[in-house]
């Protein structure tokens, strides 16, 4: 197949392309770094310069058959005018390229975060009635979302993963570690919250199922996850393990330390740069209640399932 995909010099977006490449598909690389395509030149993969936060008029006539949208702006801190750019207009722009790229399928990259509430939720559905966004990066995620399935000419799939973890993470568990190494980690709930995560090879895998998935699959969001549900307090003592740091808890009430969370964030949006607040309400309710997915769709729909164990995961990394 001939792929287009956009943030491949990102986490998800570069292991999508490697595997790509091993699998000998035509890639074209959709990125705003003049001083990347070199690099992706020299490996015999295309590129496409443009910055997906304003329209992209590509040189090239080469079609493709398929696009894959994996750039977004991912933080639970940020401003919203920003994500809104980014997740947003930049899907928007993804889309358009799709088009004029002659794509029939477009590929989606989505977030659970659209689920979230400050409440335990176990196997949500795809279905799920939707709360509120949580913060700005959510209700950005969840705005794509609904332009991309409407978008039905590029049969349209959406893919929401898990908590990325693997090789080359710098966001998920590296800040975990981080936070262990800097002092006491906050103990909410007596740890009872329990969560499953993905290893980006098997988002990787469910991303390569969606692209061999028949057009006559309706526009549609499926959920990728490990399948396995763990407590986060063990995800953390794991992950801490392997780079021989030994985290330490101390017990808070989740109100108080939700209301000090909320105290941060006005403060903290308030000074010169927004700087982010060392925990969000955001941060502290992951850590506090659980949210975990059914991933039935992706098995009946796509043929895929998790291949790789948080155990696993981890010695990889």
């Amino acid at each position: 197949m001939r792929i287009a995909v956009t943030g491949a010099t990102g986490f998800l977006g570069g292991h999508l392309v490697d595997r790509l490449i091993e699998d000998g598909h035509t890639v074209t690389v959709v990125i705003r770094d003049p001083a990347r395509a070199a690099d992706f030149a020299a490996r015999g993969i295309g590129v496409l310069l443009g910055d997906l936060t304003r329209p992209i008029e590509p040189a090239t006539t080469e079609q493709v058959d398929a696009l894959v949208h994996t750039a977004a702006l991912s933080s639970n801190w940020g401003a919203r005018a920003a994500f809104l750019a980014v997740n947003v207009t930049g899907t928007r722009t993804a889309l358009a390229l799709a088009r004029r790229l002659g794509a029939s399928r477009f590929v989606h990259i989505s977030s659970p975060s659209i689920y979230f509430r400050f409440a335990d939720q176990l196997g949500i559905g795809e279905d799920a009635p939707l709360p509120p966004p949580v913060n700005a990066y959510a209700e950005s995620k969840r705005a794509a979302e609904t332009i991309v399935l409407g978008a039905a000419d590029l049969h349209p799939i959406v893919l929401r993963p898990r908590g990325i973890y693997g090789r080359g993470d710098v966001a998920l568990l590296p800040r975990l570690i981080r936070a262990a190494r800097r002092g006491p980690l906050p103990l909410l709930r007596d740890g009872r919250a329990v969560t499953d995560l993905t290893h980006v090879d098997d988002v990787v895998a469910a991303i390569v199922a969606t692209l061999g998935a028949p057009l006559s699959l309706e526009a549609t969001a499926i959920n990728v996850s490990s399948g396995e549900a763990v407590p986060v307090r063990s995800i953390v003592e794991r992950a801490c393990r392997q780079q021989d740091v030994r985290p330490r808890f101390r017990k808070l009430p989740v109100g108080v330390a939700l209301g000090a969370a909320r105290l941060a964030e006005a403060v903290n949006a308030a000074l010169p740069g927004r700087p982010e607040p060392i925990a969000t309400r955001y941060s502290l309710g992951v850590l506090a209640y659980s949210q975990t997915l059914d991933i039935s769709r992706a098995a009946r729909l796509l043929g895929w399932r998790p291949s790789i164990s948080l155990d696993e995961g981890l010695m990889r990394l």
